[in-house]
């Protein structure tokens, strides 16, 4: 069955435009354009977007006004990136087009680490840029922010401003302050509607839990550095062969973000494939043998797409603090699992023991628990993995749980809930 999927967009009418052009061509998206050209009223054109299967926000400040009603109501959403790349992109029309000096600036931005990441990487000198982040403020005041590059306007400290946000541009100009907005580059526009096809995918699945995979070469500037661009470059096409073939294998969609990175979005097909593969987690293998580096992998799990991306990105981080490439998991508990592939020693000996003698299961059971166990790589476990890896019915596999609980030789650790409806499954970890 063709896809349809019903794109809500918030933003300023300028940038709906722009995104209207560069998705005329797509077939399977209807874009219903929300203008938010006064973003205290974005809250309530929300609330009329119920028709849609998702929420786009084309700006950083319709986003920030809508948040607390989409962290309440776990509305499906996404946000155009005002990233490095987005920020670089502008400084260059900056330099190029309205031939300005990239000194004396006032720049206002959601995140200020992407202006000094950017000036960080292109050796430029921030003596003379000032920064106003206003993400992190409870309520954001346009005036404000107009006020802030005013007053260093009018202090003679800055001979340009730039902004990303419409109103502010439109106040610089009335009051005759040299400046121009931050122009959304396609590529960030390309990557939000193709994020939101994915997670709308998603979301129609059967299955809802919903999995979440950042997938980047470790240290890649280190490595540009080191190698040069074309060296770099060619190792973007070599990961994504790999990850296109791992897609197909577990039914997942899979992006590329630049510079050496990408996502995965998938469900029941990929959890089952990362689950059966905690020993031994060949993907990591493969792709770091193609390009010659260590790879890091994140996985998130969620009940939400939200939720997945949140755990797949603490995932990530873990991986930051290792020395070699490695994959870890955090589930919709946020339990950290991992790293995936490096075995986890537990004694078979001293387990055969306690099946036998203090769960009093037979000889068959006991080694079958004991291969259970090596091929899960020692990671907890719930009854379903059980029935799913004995091949028996739940049932059964809960009457075997209950001679392990008996035997003292699992213990119970917490909890999963993989369907948004149901009871929540216990998980159990070996007692040893």
């Amino acid at each position: 069955m063709k896809l349809n999927v019903k794109i809500a967009v918030f933003g300023h009418k300028d940038i709906i435009h722009k995104l209207h052009s560069f998705t005329a061509d797509q077939e399977d998206i209807e874009i219903f354009p929300f203008d938010c050209s006064n973003p205290k009223e974005t809250v309530q054109l929300v609330e009329k977007a119920i028709m849609c299967d998702i929420y786009l926000f084309a700006d950083a400040l319709s986003y920030l006004y809508a948040k607390q009603i989409i962290d309440k109501k776990r509305l499906p959403a996404v946000k155009v990136d005002f990233d490095s790349y987005m920020i670089l992109s502008s400084l260059y029309h900056v330099k190029n087009y309205h031939k300005q000096e990239l000194r004396r600036l006032s720049i206002d931005i959601p995140e200020s680490r992407y202006i000094n990441e950017v000036l960080h990487e292109t050796d430029t000198s921030d003596q003379g840029i000032y920064v106003y982040d206003y993400g992190h403020n409870v309520r954001i005041d346009t005036g404000q922010i107009a006020a802030y590059h005013e007053k260093l306007w009018k202090e003679g400290k800055i001979d340009y401003v730039l902004t990303s946000i419409s109103e502010v541009s439109q106040i610089m100009r009335t009051k005759g302050i040299p400046g121009s907005c931050m122009a959304i580059p396609k590529l960030n526009f390309m990557y939000a509607i193709e994020k939101a096809k994915s997670i709308v995918v998603i979301n129609q699945s059967q299955s809802t839990q919903i999995v979440t995979g950042y997938v980047r070469i470790k240290s890649i500037d280190a490595i540009q550095s080191e190698k040069g661009d074309l060296h770099t470059r060619e190792l973007h096409p070599k990961l994504q062969r790999i990850l296109l073939n791992y897609s197909k294998k577990t039914h997942a969609s899979v992006l590329s973000t630049g510079n050496g990175q990408f996502v995965l979005f998938g469900t029941r097909g990929m959890l089952d494939h990362i689950t059966s593969s905690y020993r031994d987690f060949a993907l990591l293998r493969e792709m770091e043998n193609a390009v010659n580096a260590p790879v890091d992998i994140g996985f998130g799990l969620g009940l939400t797409a939200k939720h997945a991306d949140e755990n797949a990105k603490l995932a990530l981080q873990t991986c930051e603090s290792k020395d070699d490439g490695t994959c870890y998991i955090v589930n919709e508990r946020r339990d950290m699992i991992g790293p995936l592939g490096v075995k986890k020693e537990f004694s078979p000996s001293a387990l055969y023991r306690s099946l036998i003698h203090e769960a009093k299961l037979n000889n068959e059971l006991s080694y079958n628990f004991i291969d259970f166990i090596e091929v899960r790589n020692n990671e907890p476990f719930s009854s379903n993995d059980i029935a799913t890896y004995y091949g028996v019915t739940k049932r059964s596999a809960e009457r075997t749980i209950k001679k392990l609980m008996a035997g003292n030789v699992i213990k119970v650790i917490g909890e999963e809930k993989p369907y948004v409806k149901g009871r929540p499954r216990k998980l159990f970890k070996l007692n040893q």
